[in-house]
């Protein structure tokens, strides 16, 4: 029951994403939109097709393979050869899980390098983005994989704990121990673990700092840095984000976000990044994350003691730890409705955000002009599918947000 269950939900996530790469190649046959004529010629916009359907096949490629994997492993019992394998060290529960997860990291990660191979050095060389050279790449890939295994090993070793020792309030434990865990990343990861793949600098002194520095204190807004980062040692593509909290809480622009805009530009994005915090979008998010972890949570401890789900797998012996993963792909139908729901405040959020950056700086007409700058240098897809958009798109179509920002330029 539980076998198929999963079988047939795997499948039909596959479909539902297919119909939505399917539904953008489609929209990809369109004029290019005339807003960005005074940016994109014919033959960069051309490219910029040419890219989201590069990404889009390669997408499909991939999810594709991952599906006949999935299925396989799952025919052949593979839950069941993992987990005598993990307990033949004669350990206990909270050991054997962090063994467990620690080799699904491993093996993830080791059928997911040549994907990675190929869409860093082929795809993203082909259209003039990878500026990664074999060493970086080698190395975030160890880093990365080096901080997952701590993170999440020591994460699922603290759940199994706490199922197997408090019974029935153990979801609740769990929670409370996975929230303070979140908040605690949230402070240390931008002076920890951010740094470990990318040099921070602080922005020198000059016009830009002067002008930044300056719509920060017209705005009340106080940061415990301003940073440039070295993007440009992996890709052409540009980008700012703001991290952090408290004490922490400091903004990062990309080396190539600072070469190719005006000095105006950047302080329209910055304004944007802003928005997102005094709106309270970062707190929003970490309390909805919290709110659907707890939610996970008490579902899956009327899961976790289910002899049958495990049997279906041929999995001798109750663990938390396959629990946890099988339960995860029952829940698909469920998370895919969250995504949504989550795609939709976050589009949002980057309305209000824009409108922030607009009303504090010239009316929008620079984040405007960042915008279309931003869009070219990303080769971004000018006219997304309203299927993709509406399932899992994080940020507006750029389109849809230069209306917005005309609009508001219009009050």
């Amino acid at each position: 029951m539980h076998f198929s269950l999963i079988i047939v939900l795997l499948i039909a996530d596959y479909l539902f994403d297919l119909v939505c790469d399917i539904s953008t190649l489609k929209c990809l046959d369109k004029p290019m939109p005339t807003e960005f004529s005074d940016v994109f010629d014919e033959e960069k916009y051309a490219k910029s097709q040419q890219y989201a359907k590069a990404q889009t096949k390669f997408g499909i490629c991939k999810s594709s393979i991952t599906l006949l994997l999935y299925l396989l492993f799952l025919s052949f019992n593979g839950f069941s050869y993992l987990d005598n394998f993990v307990r033949g060290f004669g350990f206990g529960n909270v050991f054997s899980g962090s063994v467990f997860i620690g080799l699904v990291i491993l093996v993830l990660t080791v059928f997911s390098l040549p994907f990675d191979v190929y869409f860093t050095f082929v795809l993203e060389s082909k259209f003039g983005f990878n500026k990664t050279s074999v060493g970086t790449f080698v190395l975030d890939k160890i880093k990365g994989v080096t901080i997952s295994l701590i993170l999440v090993c020591c994460i699922f070793s603290l759940i199994v704990y706490i199922f197997n020792a408090f019974g029935t309030m153990a979801w609740v434990y769990t929670w409370i121990a996975l929230i303070i865990l979140g908040l605690f990343l949230s402070f240390v990861a931008p002076v920890v673990i951010l740094p470990l793949f990318n040099k921070f600098v602080p922005l020198p002194d000059g016009e830009l700092k002067d002008a930044i520095s300056d719509y920060m204190q017209r705005q009340k807004f106080k940061i415990s840095g301003l940073f440039s980062i070295d993007g440009s040692k992996r890709s052409t593509k540009a980008n700012a984000f703001f991290t952090g909290f408290g004490k922490t809480k400091r903004i990062a622009l990309y080396d190539t976000l600072i070469e190719k805009m005006k000095t105006s530009e950047i302080v329209a994005v910055l304004a944007h990044e802003v928005g997102h915090c005094v709106n309270g979008h970062v707190k929003k998010g970490l309390i909805t994350s919290f709110l659907t972890t707890g939610f996970m949570l008490f579902l899956f401890s009327f899961f976790v003691n289910n002899a049958n789900l495990y049997a279906d797998f041929g999995v001798s012996e109750s663990s938390t730890y396959i629990g946890m993963i099988l339960f995860s792909l029952i829940f698909t139908p469920v998370s895919t409705i969250i995504d949504i729901f989550s795609a939709y405040f976050s589009r949002k959020h980057e309305y209000e955000a824009d409108e922030y950056s607009a009303k504090t700086t010239d009316g929008g007409t620079s984040l405007i002009s960042a915008l279309k700058e931003l869009s070219f240098s990303n080769l971004s897809n000018l006219t997304p599918s309203p299927l993709r958009v509406f399932i899992s798109y994080s940020h507006p179509p750029v389109l849809d947000r230069i209306r917005a920002l005309r609009e508001i330029g219009k009050d």
